[in-house]
């Protein structure tokens, strides 16, 4: 990999997965970015894997594997993400404004295990080991650096991480 290799998992134009407009598994090598780039009126969920990430917005920062940032981009913000020294494996999930047009914003859940705040009502997040308590939803198991996404309920086998969306399915007006 010399550069950002990024494979969209998911991407419903029917509003079947209420919140959730895009799904993708990002990896980038070592000082790669995004590139400066815009986002108005979306929550953008980056699930650090591997690696690192630096946030070029506001304060910035820098968010390390088993972190979870939450960027809410309301009514717009131009920022990049660089990967640190050892690149970034980076699982990104694209949600419908929770809140559209109010001010930016970046929270960043350091060492994410268990139930993710979301901070709304139509989205949850569920990071951890695969194993017998990993709840039911849209899943994404990583095993291996290999990342498939299926919907899932009961044990998952060992030796991966695993995210599991719940979503408020409910259609959403534009989807008629």
């Amino acid at each position: 990999m010399t550069a950002l290799d990024s494979r969209e998992l998911l991407a419903p134009t029917d509003g079947s997965l209420g919140p959730l407009l895009r799904l993708t598994d990002d990896r980038l090598a070592p000082g790669t970015g995004y590139g400066g780039h815009e986002h108005r009126d979306v929550d953008v969920v980056a699930v650090v894997l591997a690696g690192s990430l630096r946030h070029e917005w506001g304060a910035g920062g820098t968010v390390a594997a088993g972190d979870v940032a939450v960027l809410r981009a309301g009514r717009g913000l131009t920022h990049d993400e660089v990967a640190g020294p050892a690149g970034a494996h980076v699982l990104q999930a694209y949600l419908r404004a929770a809140d559209p047009g109010a001010a930016p914003a970046h929270d960043v859940v350091r060492a994410a295990g268990g139930w993710v705040d979301l901070g709304r009502p139509d989205a949850r997040l569920w990071t951890g080991p695969a194993g017998a308590g990993v709840p039911a939803g849209l899943r994404v198991v990583v095993r291996d650096g290999a990342v498939a996404v299926e919907a899932g309920a009961g044990a998952v086998p060992g030796g991966a991480v695993v995210c599991v969306w719940q979503l408020d399915s409910t259609r959403p007006t534009w989807a008629g």
